[in-house]
């Protein structure tokens, strides 16, 4: 298993844990974070989580292959997937999520997160949203939650053209809270998290009910909506011709479609 998990002083902490991959994420990688969060929900010893990955990797996103092998279904069949019941478990997550991002955040390693509470960002790290170069869409509402954060224009260059984006930026468009020197990331995110064992646990479930409540359905709905489409466009020519492309080491020719 790729997924390290441990509670510490009041925080659930899920490592990320397969640097020879890049920590690519697999079918059983989602469930094993999945399980964790909802462990962390049911437990009263837990505060707060903290989601990181490895010196130089937070996530280079879904293992292709992996992916390619156990891809979702469509209708209800996607929703029941792993990777959505990873989304679906990060969204009812009613303790604060603190991310720590020790490095590149790819694909869902961006748009996870959108829906983490605090985002604390290495000085090293880069993000970037290519699901579009792919044959794919955005996906975990990343097609709502991005323009709220950035406006039309910007968040065309994120999910349209796919162009990375760097810490600072980040910073700037909400998505992060703060920039750190690679070594102070981590730490530093738990020292936040570890705040929540000084505070009230009802009122802080309550709190952030109250802030995420008014989107909740409406992220809910994108995600579903979004779910479908990426179902149906992992089966399309262009996603088999981008996914060809990357097993054989070449840029993928869109030029007959």
């Amino acid at each position: 298993m790729s997924i390290k998990t441990a509670t510490l002083n009041g925080v659930a902490t899920i490592e990320i844990a397969r640097p020879e991959k890049k920590n690519a994420l697999t079918v059983a990688m989602y469930q094993a974070m999945t399980d964790a969060l909802v462990a962390a929900r049911q437990d009263a010893a837990v505060r707060a989580v903290l989601i990181t990955g490895q010196p130089g990797i937070f996530t280079s996103g879904n293992d292709i292959e992996d992916f390619m092998k156990r891809a979702p279904g469509q209708g209800s069949d996607a929703m029941d997937s792993p990777v959505f019941r990873f989304m679906r478990a990060l969204l009812d997550c009613d303790k604060p999520v603190v991310a720590a991002v020790t490095g590149a955040a790819i694909g869902i390693g961006t748009t996870m997160l959108l829906h983490c509470d605090f985002v604390y960002v290495s000085d090293e790290a880069r993000l970037a949203m290519p699901f579009v170069a792919l044959g794919l869409v955005p996906e975990f509402a990343s097609s709502l939650v991005v323009p709220q954060l950035m406006g039309h224009r910007r968040a065309a260059e994120k999910l349209l053209l796919g162009d990375p984006f760097t810490p600072e930026q980040a910073v700037e468009c909400g998505i992060a809270n703060a920039v750190l020197p690679a070594v102070e990331v981590v730490n530093h995110a738990r020292r936040v998290a570890e705040r929540f064992n000084q505070l009230p646990p009802g009122a802080v479930r309550e709190a952030k009910q109250l802030m995420r409540g008014p989107q909740h359905e409406l992220v809910l709905q994108t995600i579903r909506t979004e779910g479908e489409l990426f179902a149906r466009r992992l089966r399309s020519p262009e996603a088999m011709e981008a996914f060809q492309a990357f097993f054989q080491k070449r840029p993928p020719d869109f030029s007959k479609f």
